[in-house]
């Protein structure tokens, strides 16, 4: 869940712009759209943060084996390359685990690394909070904004995502160049050749 303010009348939020806003602001959770709209969003409950760090701990046991990335909580914002043929090309996005293949990584400037890296993760996992005592209707609109940026992170270059929805017990999976798949609970989903070796049983 977000609040998505729309400061075209007033401003067109550029990149630099909006990492100052975040500087200055540090407490307050923030992306920022293709369309340079300012989305803040709403801390996650307990459950949600058990599932999220779960997930994080697990890519993180599988990278430290094989030391092929590094991993990202959802505090980091990455300045992705692409935005979907909008006024503003960039956006700035926040996955809640991500992972970046390691010459990736070391390719940034260190002053890329301590700022937004501008780069779109290889790997990334967006899950989907609990709505709570929201109605089926308005639970299902609330899911059209997580489709949406899974999209983004494949126009900027995502190689495999999963979108994990709880509350339709589903998971999607996106892929460059290939048709979104959806599989039911339980699933077991693998990290194919973008995290070699690494599967995930999500039940």
């Amino acid at each position: 869940m977000a609040t998505v303010l729309d400061l075209s009348p007033i401003i067109q939020l550029t990149h630099e712009q909006f990492y100052q806003l975040c500087m200055a602001n540090r407490d307050v959770a923030m992306e920022r759209s293709p369309k340079g709209e300012l989305i803040i969003m709403t801390p996650i409950g307990g459950e949600s943060g058990i599932q999220e760090a779960s997930l994080i701990s697990k890519v993180v046991g599988w990278n430290e084996q094989t030391e092929l990335g590094v991993v990202f909580s959802s505090s980091t914002v990455f300045k992705l390359p692409g935005g979907g043929g909008h006024a503003v090309c960039d956006s700035s996005r926040s996955p809640d685990v991500a992972w970046v293949k390691r010459d990736r990584w070391e390719s940034l400037t260190q002053t890329e690394r301590e700022k937004f890296p501008p780069l779109c993760p290889d790997f990334v996992i967006e899950l989907r909070s609990r709505t709570g005592s929201w109605g089926v209707a308005q639970s299902a609109k609330r899911l059209i904004p997580l489709q949406e940026k899974m999209q983004e992170y494949l126009q900027s270059g995502l190689r495999l995502g999963w979108l994990i929805n709880p509350q339709d017990l589903q998971v999607k999976i996106y892929r460059l160049n290939r048709p979104v798949e959806t599989l039911p609970y339980p699933a077991t989903l693998s990290g194919e050749d973008v995290l070699p070796g690494f599967n995930l049983l999500i039940s």
